[in-house]
């Protein structure tokens, strides 16, 4: 064997081997192969004040390193070829430490893409480890470690047993706190609205009332509603003037990390966890038609930057497919707004632009044809034309009241033409200025402002992004950590704190104000990128962070009151007679026996026990013992009196039976609900796993004869096939939709 190519991942090993000749043999590390010990702080500070991390190879990758040292010793030339980021740049210098050779006299290479030609490219033109880089990632490793090793344990002996905090952790998550507290002390205020239809068809809403003109807010109460409608019903109505101007509609970037995981989110539903888990196949190698190969560019970017050869192929695909209109006279440059960007650095984007979408649902399994198309798309619209738009402004005068009219028309669809054009055209009739305009009907209607939505998983990262907190590589892992640490809890798809995330924020914010503020993180991440640029010395760095910090621990030990609340009572508890003690939950205080667990005796302040589950004749079907009815967050259910060494539940409403049969097993369909929603699953389950959130159809699919489900999307209403190999969908008729307005209360003139 002549040449040694390591990269991380196996199945980016098995996509370049293929590109390969004999003389190179592709080998994985699977990840990091040195890491800071999990047992121990693992960092030493020596005489002069250096930081030297004790990093040590994991018992279960010693296998993996016993491989490299063996292949490293007959090969000619060994490559490191991890991923072109920090993470990627510190995998290489471990891997070479690991296998006992100088980092810097090994050739790195680098690709954007895997494919034949970018692999070729980089062995041609390789260069050496950055150290720079790589002291960037050891400065971050290290912060995090001081951070998590020092303030988690304060924060278990002072709160709770379980508790972390972290660098970008913590600092997100006071974003997540002061967004509950914006919620909890937002005040509703009333307002109303005035709709109207002059002509019978054409919608319009108060504009101006007694020379004033009117906003959302302008009308508090139903008594100057009242007043404006009784106005407005005796007036006589004019066309005052018909407005039309044309705007046209940016071209929308092509895709970095945070954006595609926010799009991913709104359009397709998927977590921002499950988007990098599918972009990384479709970047590491999948199923072509010539053969496996990476489709997309490198999915952790924060760049917009995009390859010459990339755009010139998008433009000629352009021309050749939509047309000179479609095409800009120049190609098109985006600049990152992000902040500390790295630009060298691609945007993400599909590799070949001849495997279309159409092409790819040959070869693509369901979930990465949808995320490859949707990146697919982006990229085609980032260089073709503007979209083309024309507004309608029709205004009714009287001689009190006036109303607005307002109509939109699509001139020119542009870039719409890939990404689609969702909105329906809503034309204005062509009206001469002075026409007398009669008012058909005015319709009053009662709102209360509401407080602002809560972060979703896309939101939030965006955030994220403006701020300057972590980087494209760290925005799903955080939010993984906080839902593992119980910080947050998602329902409907949003971000919900815990009462111990605020208990701990609360402590973080009295002891520890830096660790959440997002400007000092956000600074922390631009000193990081100085001594990637070589600008900054990381020892420096980890110097200042350090001494301040670690006093602040040691003030904190002495001074920070515990939030472990224990607090005796004076009397005893009737079961046991142990000592009862006042304790605070999740969701207050409470009494509860000192001689927890063995005692499992609480009352609420006065003394109030909680009410004791309703005994039932029902037996249950796993253990014969009787059934109790229990209360939870989406109401009553059925549950074993065994619990917990049975743990049947059951639901207290027995679920809708459909007269549609399982489509896998012939069993009986139910309708249930879960924490999202309606859903539809198998009565046979956990022996048949069918599921769907699609209401299914008793009429078959006109394709392959397989189940059709009702989906309701926020992008409409579709019949879809089940059948995964199968494409039918169609809109589902007006008449069969499920999504139909509030009705408002109406008023005829």
């Amino acid at each position: 064997m002549k040449n040694l190519i390591i990269v991380e991942s196996p199945a980016k090993a098995r996509t370049i081997s293929a590109f390969l000749g004999r003389n190179y043999k592709v080998v994985a590390s699977k990840g990091h192969i040195r890491d800071l010990p999990k047992s121990s702080f693992g960092i030493t500070i020596d005489e002069n004040g250096v930081f030297v991390p004790k990093y040590s190879i994991p018992r279960d990758v010693n296998p993996i390193v016993k491989e490299l040292k063996k292949l490293a010793k007959d090969a000619e030339t060994i490559y490191i070829a991890t991923d072109e980021d920090r993470e990627g740049e510190a995998i290489g210098y471990h891997i070479a430490m690991a296998i006992k050779k100088e980092p810097e006299s090994l050739p790195r290479i680098v690709f954007h893409e895997i494919t034949k030609t970018a692999i070729k490219h980089a062995l041609d033109n390789p260069r050496k480890l950055d150290m720079d880089s790589i002291n960037a990632q050891q400065a971050r490793r290290l912060l995090d470690r001081i951070v998590g090793y020092k303030l988690s344990p304060l924060l278990a002996s002072k709160i709770q047993k379980g508790l972390s905090a972290g660098r970008v952790q913590s600092s997100t998550l006071k974003i997540v706190i002061d967004k509950e507290r914006e919620i909890k002390a937002f005040k509703s205020e009333e307002y109303w609205s005035i709709d109207a239809l002059f002509e019978k068809d054409i919608e319009s809403t108060i504009y101006e009332f007694d020379g004033q003109k009117m906003d959302k807010m302008s009308i508090p109460n139903e008594k100057m509603a009242t007043q404006i409608v009784n106005s407005a019903t005796t007036e006589s109505f004019v066309v005052q003037s018909l407005e039309k101007k044309e705007r046209k509609s940016k071209t929308p970037p092509p895709f970095m990390t945070s954006t595609l995981q926010q799009s991913a989110s709104t359009q397709l539903g998927s977590s921002p966890k499950k988007t990098m888990m599918v972009a990384q196949k479709l970047y590491e190698g999948v199923k072509t038609d010539k053969g496996n190969m990476g489709v997309i560019t490198y999915m952790r970017t924060d760049s917009l930057n995009l390859a010459k050869e990339a755009v010139e192929s998008a433009r000629e695909y352009i021309k050749s497919n939509f047309g000179d209109k479609y095409l800009p006279k120049k190609p098109k440059n985006y600049a990152t707004k992000s902040k500390g960007a790295q630009e060298a650095h691609e945007a993400i984007r599909p590799t070949m632009v001849e495997f279309t979408p159409e092409i790819a649902k040959d070869y693509l399994a369901s979930e990465e044809l949808r995320l490859y198309t949707l990146i697919y798309n982006r990229f085609l619209a980032s260089q073709m034309t503007e979209a083309r738009m024309e507004s309608q402004t029709l205004l009714f005068k009287g001689q009190k009241s006036t109303f607005k009219a307002s109509g939109r028309k699509l001139l020119f669809d542009g870039f719409y033409r890939v990404t689609g054009y969702t909105e329906k055209d809503k034309l204005l009739p062509e009206l001469e200025k002075g026409q007398k305009v009669s008012l058909d009907k005015i319709t009053p209607e009662q709102h209360f402002t509401e407080p602002p939505p809560r972060y979703n998983e896309a939101s939030l990262i965006k955030k994220l992004e403006s701020l300057g907190i972590g980087r494209p590589s760290t925005y799903a892992p955080t939010i993984t950590i906080l839902q593992t640490r119980k910080y947050i809890n998602i329902e409907k798809k949003r971000i919900h704190p815990t009462e111990v995330a605020f208990t701990v924020i609360e402590m973080l914010e009295k002891y520890f104000p830096e660790i959440v503020d997002s400007s000092f993180t956000s600074n922390m991440e631009a000193q990081l990128d100085e001594i990637d640029e070589g600008k900054l010395d990381w020892q420096e760095l980890l110097s200042k962070f350090y001494d301040p910090f670690m006093k602040k621990i040691a003030h904190g030990k002495e001074h920070i009151t515990s939030k472990k609340m224990a607090i005796p009572t004076g009397e005893m508890c009737p079961k046991c007679g142990h000592e009862l003690l006042k304790r605070k939950g999740r969701y207050g205080e409470f009494i509860a026996c000192g001689n927890f667990p063995k005692c499992k005796y609480t009352t609420d302040l006065e003394g109030n026990a909680p009410p004791e589950p309703e005994m039932t004749d029902i037996k249950c079907d796993k253990c014969d013992s009787f059934m109790v009815i229990k209360d939870s967050r989406r109401g009553k259910f059925y549950a074993c009196s065994s619990y917990p060494k049975c743990k049947n539940a059951k639901p207290l409403v027995a679920p809708k039976e459909l007269d549609i049969p399982c489509p896998k097993c012939g069993s009986i369909l139910h309708e249930k609900e879960g924490k999202r929603g309606t859903f539809y699953g198998c009565s046979n389950y956990p022996k048949c796993r069918f599921i769907s959130n699609g209401e299914p159809q008793k009429e078959r699919c006109p394709d392959c004869g397989g189940m059709v489900v009702h989906k309701v999307l926020k992008t409409g209403e579709f019949y879809e096939c089940i059948e995964k190999k199968c494409k039918f969908k169609e809109p589902v008729p007006k008449e069969k939709q499920k999504g139909t307005p509030k009705k408002k209360e109406e008023l005829s003139s």
